[in-house]
């Protein structure tokens, strides 16, 4: 990582915002991890945009200013108790886009590279030094450098939905090639050991876009390390704004096991569940190494508690997608793997 240029200022003289937040404990925490100021490319404040995060019930967001960290002292005072500020950057190189979340005050990634150069690993593991986060982001994005063109191997997420240019819409084609891509990958990711969990974000460069879409993260406090560390764990799901509510669950033995997380069944019958709010007439499909297996309407107010039985020898893993009338997903989950 290099240095950065402040301007003739030090770190001592900016403030940096805290990686801590009080929260509450163990919990399910919403955040925006993509959003840019007038410090890059983006229309708002940093303290606009803070304020709009809160008013949207964001617990947390993160700085990704393209290339570059040399603002990033001036989101201290945006933090609060409850509101965490991530510090990170959209790492912009020219055959794709990349997310590195959780790196340290004045810390910049090398941007200047493409495939060719082979540098990509040196980049990741810059950031993995440091406990951070690297997530492929909107890997068909429609403009040039916007497709991503790197290997997933080495990130630890992939952004599947992001907002930018969805318009009146918060879902569109771009998304759902890359849910699909995402997709297909899962059984053999899981087979292996290294499945990348999806992630959904706004990427705000305007007024109104932040929090859709944004990520559901359980995590045992309201800290950088511990956020970060559910996201790449998997407990987490993607909704498209807070009107919308899953809690996504599977039984089996006795035994009950959550998103990201592995339920051992010893055999026996698995019921899965989600329970859905806010995505009124929409439908609910479960999804499994087999493609998608089930299909289940919601009723008019949004509100229902779908099921579905399964084994460990059936189905590899399950995750759910929630979505409108129209097509257009409203939110979806990370896997549950069955053992």
């Amino acid at each position: 990582m290099a240095p950065q240029d402040f301007g003739g200022r030090t770190l001592s003289n900016l403030s940096f915002p805290p990686t801590r937040a009080v929260g509450r404990g163990a919990a399910w925490y919403r955040g925006d991890c993509h959003v840019h100021s007038v410090h890059s490319d983006g229309e708002l404040t940093p303290e606009e945009l803070a304020v709009r995060g809160r008013a949207a019930g964001l617990d947390f967001m993160a700085t990704t200013e393209h290339n570059s960290a040399a603002e990033s002292g001036v989101w201290g005072h945006l933090a609060a108790d409850d509101f965490l500020i991530i510090l990170g950057e959209e790492v912009t190189t020219k055959t794709g886009r990349w997310l590195a979340l959780g790196i340290k005050p004045g810390d910049v990634i090398d941007w200047n590279h493409q495939v060719r150069d082979g540098l990509i690993d040196q980049c990741l593991h810059q950031v993995h030094q440091v406990g951070g986060l690297c997530v492929a982001a909107h890997p068909h994005a429609p403009y040039p450098s916007g497709d991503f063109m790197f290997p997933f191997r080495g990130f630890d997420v992939v952004e599947v939905w992001n907002g930018l240019w969805t318009s009146d819409r918060p879902w569109n084609a771009d998304n759902e090639a890359a849910l699909a891509e995402w997709g297909r990958s899962l059984a053999a990711d899981i087979h292996t050991g290294s499945w990348r969990p999806a992630m959904g974000n706004s990427d705000t460069h305007l007024e109104g876009q932040i929090g859709i879409p944004h990520t559901m993260v359980f995590a045992e406090e309201l800290n950088t390390e511990t956020i970060l560390a559910g996201i790449r764990a998997g407990r987490s799901w993607i909704a498209e704004s807070t009107d919308v509510e899953v809690t996504f669950t599977a039984h089996a033995d006795g035994h009950v096991a959550g998103v990201g997380e592995q339920l051992t069944t010893h055999g026996r019958q698995v019921e899965v569940q989600a329970a859905v709010r806010g995505v009124p007439v929409g439908t609910v499909s479960f999804h499994t190494d087999r493609g998608k297996v089930h299909r289940a309407s919601l009723p008019g107010d949004g509100a229902g508690v779908v099921a579905w039985d399964t084994t460990a020898e059936e189905s590899m893993f399950v995750r759910i997608e929630v979505r409108h009338p129209n097509g257009d997903v409203a939110a979806l989950t990370n896997p549950i793997t069955l053992v």
